[in-house]
Order: C-alpha cells, then structure tokens, then sequence
C-alpha cells in the first residue's frame, strides 16, 4: 500500500514542500530511503521503526521504500522524521488523515517522543504560503510554530499521543501565540549598557544617537581604556524596538541556526553579535560543509562589533563589502547557493597603532612610524569608504572619572530615535525602505536638500577634501539624520558640518 504525508525543507530561508512517500509491499523485510537524503535523513529507518515499536505500532516486515520528493533536492536534517511515521502509518492503514490540509514537521526519539528541530518557524511559513491549513510540530516547537498567522498549529508531545488525535479518540487542541505580547513583554528591560554610565565622551554619545537614528555604519578609534566597546555595547540600550515583521525575520534566521532562547519562541531584541577576531571567512560570512548563516546573517536588524578591528582576517574583512551595500550575501558552492539577508548595523573599534597609544596626550608610543603605517592599512581604504561615522575617543580625563555630573539616561535618546525613525518611516513609506542609511543616489538628490550655506559648504568641501561618490553620498545621508534630529526639513550648514566632522578620517 502507498502512503503520503507532506513535510517542509528549508534552503536559506526560503523553504518548499516534500512529499514523502511510502510503499509497503511484499518481498524480504528492507527499509530504503531515495530521494537524496543526507546521513541524518538515513538515519531516520532506526529512529522511525523503534518510535513505532515503542508507540504500541506493529512495524510492518515486508519491503518499504520512502521517496522524498522532489528527489533532485537535497535533503537534510531529522524533520522528516514525523512525515516518515504517518506515512508508514497511512499505508498499514492504522491512522487516516483528517480532512484539512496538514503538514508533519519533528525529530522522533527512540521511546516516541517528539524532540526539539531546528527551522521550524520558517518551514510554518511556508506550509502557510503554500495553503496549508495544519501543521503538526514538537511540543517543544509549538510556540514558535504558532507565530505564523492563518494556520493552525497542533503541539505534540509523542507519536501516541498523535495517532490518538488522527484516530479521533482524544483530540488535541491548536496553540495560539500573540506575537505582539511577546514583543512589547520586554520593552521595559534594557539592552546593554546605560549610556548614564558611561561617564564624559559627550561626542561619541552624540554620534552613537546620530548612528543609531539612521541605521549608520561606526567606527571608534582610539587608546586602550578609553570606553570603545563600552560605548559599543551601550548602542542596542538606544535601538528602537523591533517591529513585530523584523521580529520574525530575525526569529527565522536564529531559528535555521538553532540558536533560538529555550524561554522564548521569539527574538524581540535587536540583534548584537561580537564575534572574536579569530573568526573564520565561513563564520563572518557563512557557509561550511552544510551551508549555514554567518555572524553578519546573524546580525540582521541589528548590530555587528567588531572589536580590534585590524586584526580580524583580511580576507574575511574584504567579504563584508558586498554585504555592506547590497544588505544581502550570496554563499555559493558546487552543491547550490542560497542567499541569506544581511541588514546589519556595522559597529567596529580600534586602536591607533599596534601599541594602542600613537598620538595619546600623556602615554608614549612605542612603534616605529613604519609599524603605525602598517597596522593602519591593515583596513583597506574601499571598506573605509563604506563607514559613515569615524569618532575619536580620546582617554577620559580624572575629574570626569570621579566627578558627579549625572548623565542623559539611555531611555531618553531612545524616545529621540525613534521619534526620528518613525519621521523616517513617513518619508519613505512609497520607496520600499526605512532608514536613511539605504537611501539610493535619486532618493539622495530627492530628500538631502541643501539650503545655501550648506551647499557652498558642501561644494568647498568637495574640492578640498577630494571626496569620492560614495563618501559624498553619505556624507548627505549622515546630513540628512542630523537634520532630523534637530527637526529641520532642509539641510543646514550646521548639520552638513558635523557630517564632515564624522567624516574626516575616512575621506577618500
């Protein structure tokens, strides 16, 4: 007899349908799968006979061959697990389908039980898109699968306990999840560190608001000690709050990767990652043996630090270019591509010179001047080009350290942020993004309007700094944030000259 369950597999985040089909006939007990599967998918025969056998099930001993359809389709990972069982079930004619439209989706344990599987959230979505009107997925699974609207989703904690439910005898109930009080739930934990903490920097307060209310890329450089990555990792206190589509997108990516909290089916918080300079090309960028994202995937909507920027690979600094201007990667390999996004907030630190103190007001350099030139050109001037903010953060003097002044409060720029986001979101609303950062050169000409000052600043500025295109261009950008800001409509001098300022260490 022939039986046949529909299952999901994912590629990036795109995903399509597997029909997996069973046939029991006659002949010398055998268990082949075809269609080709990878070693986890082999190793299902084990994992789907003792599930069966340990769920009360008699394991039919004739020849059952199981086709994964398409069959021109890799397919990897244990969700097929569950599909494989009903369809077993299906074809000894133990169970039948009800009659709306389903989708399996699980790891099965040897005692029956439905453990954890990665990519559920994706694989939900695109059953939904596909018109499917169920999903069965593990119990641990459920709230994540009960994020995509317009399909019911079934919780199941073991294989008995779905026969049960097919064969009518005890049913089980759909999961229901609310997206948005998973989202608003944290709003009033904060991210990172305070920015009231950090004590004096004023100016690099200031340019992590400029940063922050136009999605713009950052780079802070100066000694050791001088608060960089504290003022890094006090950006994600000052982000606005996810909307419940970035939620989602965000939630997918962690979802493939396995990386999802066990408290909670959804990722509300901004993204920050800080992978070590060590990194592999593959673990920046992504890829391996069986592709998966990297860090800037990872980082998507959110914020990628890098930290000790000279010292991360050349090569794997190199591969943030594309993704830097298309906000998308491309990993491909003889095996297929896949095309993961990549929207991230570049945030990086450094130091001056391989001892840390060139130029330090009271602590001698030791480097030689041919070392300093070395280290500084271990960044290359094209990935310069794609940074819009450049701040010093010179050492913080004593009376700063132990002085009382009281600091602005991370919740107050962040009310200011997203004040400027949301006149952001207005203005773009027919353009198809959000964000000043991803404007393009016509929207640049349309919504960077100059007034006459600003304009003959921009021209001399021009002239004397030898600005290449891209620099010009984010250069009005960075404008066009601190305009909004200040709540300007045109660009004034004023604006444009701070943008300069932010700008004068990566002219080129």
């Amino acid at each position: 007899m022939l039986g046949v369950a529909q299952s999901c597999a994912v590629a990036g985040l795109d995903g399509y349908i597997v029909q997996v089909e069973v046939d029991v006939a006659q002949g010398l007990p055998a268990f082949n799968v075809v269609g080709l599967p990878d070693t986890a998918v082999q190793e299902a025969r084990e994992r789907v006979r003792a599930a069966l056998r340990n769920s009360d099930c008699e394991f039919p001993l004739r020849r059952i061959t199981i086709n994964l359809a398409p069959a021109d389709l890799k397919k990897a990972g244990p969700a097929y697990d569950l599909p494989m069982a009903v369809a077993i079930l299906l074809s000894s004619g133990r169970v039948s389908l009800p009659g709306e439209s389903s989708v399996f989706l699980g790891e099965l344990s040897l005692d029956g039980s439905l453990r954890h599987t990665n990519g559920i959230l994706p694989m939900v979505s695109v059953a939904k898109d596909q018109g499917f009107e169920a999903v069965y997925v593990p119990a641990a699974d459920a709230n994540e699968a009960a994020l995509v609207e317009g399909i019911r989703v079934y919780s199941i904690p073991t294989l008995r306990d779905l026969i049960s439910h097919l064969a009518g005898e005890t049913r089980i109930a759909p999961t229901t999840s609310n997206i948005d009080v998973l989202i608003h739930g944290n709003r009033q934990v904060p991210d990172g560190v305070n920015l009231a903490d950090i004590k004096g920097q004023e100016h690099a307060k200031r340019a992590l608001e400029v940063a922050a209310a136009g999605f713009h890329n950052l780079l802070l450089n100066g000694p050791p000690g001088s608060g960089k990555t504290m003022l890094a990792r006090a950006l994600p206190s000052i982000l606005p709050q996810m909307t419940a589509a970035e939620a989602l997108d965000v939630t997918k990516i962690y979802s493939i990767s396995g990386a999802l909290p066990s408290d909670c089916p959804l990722v509300s918080r901004r993204p920050f990652r800080a992978p070590h300079y060590t990194i592999s090309n593959a673990g920046l960028v992504g890829g391996g043996r069986t592709l998966r994202p990297g860090e800037i995937t990872m980082s998507h909507r959110g914020v990628l630090f890098l930290d000790e920027l000279p010292e991360f690979n050349h090569t794997a600094l190199e591969s943030l270019r594309q993704p830097l201007e298309d906000k998308v990667v491309t990993i491909s390999r003889v095996t297929g591509s896949v095309t993961y996004p990549a929207s991230f907030m570049l945030v990086a630190a450094q130091n001056p010179c391989p001892c840390g103190y060139y130029s330090h007001p009271r602590q001698e350099c030791t480097c030689n001047p041919s070392s300093v030139t070395r280290y500084q050109k271990r960044v290359s001037g094209p990935l310069l080009d794609r940074i819009d903010i450049f701040v010093e953060v010179p050492p913080v003097e004593y009376e700063k350290l132990i002085g009382e002044e009281t600091y602005e409060d991370s919740s107050q720029v962040r009310q200011r942020v997203e004040a400027v986001r949301e006149v952001q979101r207005q203005r773009y609303e027919e353009s198809g993004f959000l964000r000043n950062s991803e404007m393009g050169p016509a929207e640049v000409w349309k919504f960077c309007q100059l007034d006459d000052g600003a304009r003959g600043l921009l021209q001399a500025a021009t002239k004397q700094l030898n600005l290449s295109a891209r620099a010009f261009h984010r250069i009005l950008k960075v404008s066009r944030t601190i305009a909004d800001l200040s709540g300007d409509g045109l660009i004034g001098i004023g604006s444009l000259a701070e943008a300069l300022q932010y700008r004068s260490r990566g002219i080129g």
